[in-house]
């Protein structure tokens, strides 16, 4: 089942960790939800360690490593301006902040990490075993794409949060 000299499980259990995160994720998409500025970090930790081994297991070439930070670059700026674009808001009553994730968003996140891991599988042997295949640069630069719009949305709600707190507190 798997050509690559591993087992079959090591070859999946990468697709299975995802899969279980992102049907946690899916579960509370359509509704308004705390924004916990305590924990906009995480999501871009798992991102950074799953773009790192996804990485290191199939390394780019130069051309590669550039197109991973010209998709960082362009992720990021498209990242601020959607979370520009979220919904955010006090409540009234308990005071804490609100807001509305996106569900295409994550399906967008989902679908890099899958091609990038699956690579090999979904393009043949040539693809990982030339990693300057047309196949594993584009999935190095959504890799970088996928970091740098979850970094800097995480980074634009919680500056916006900041911003609103501290308005509720003087003012």
């Amino acid at each position: 089942m798997n050509g690559h000299g591993g087992s079959w499980l090591t070859a999946i259990l990468p697709f299975l960790i995802i899969a279980v995160v992102f049907a946690f994720r899916f579960r509370s998409m359509g509704k308004t939800r705390p924004l916990r500025t305590t924990t906009l970090w995480v999501m871009p930790a798992i991102l950074v360690l799953l773009m790192g081994s996804t990485l290191f297991a199939l390394p780019p070439p130069l051309l590669g490593w550039v197109l991973v930070l010209f998709g960082l670059a362009a992720g990021a700026v498209l990242g601020w301006h959607r979370g520009k674009l979220i919904h955010i808001e006090r409540d009234a009553k308990t005071g804490g902040l609100t807001q509305r994730a996106s569900p295409l968003a994550m399906l967008l996140l989902l679908a890099i990490v899958v091609l990038k891991l699956g690579a090999k599988e979904i393009f043949g042997d040539s693809a990982a075993a030339h990693p300057g295949s047309g196949a594993l640069l584009m999935t190095d630069a959504l890799v970088g794409f996928a970091m740098g719009l979850l970094s800097a949305t995480r980074l634009e709600l919680y500056l916006r949060a900041r911003r609103i707190m501290s308005a509720r507190i003087n003012g």
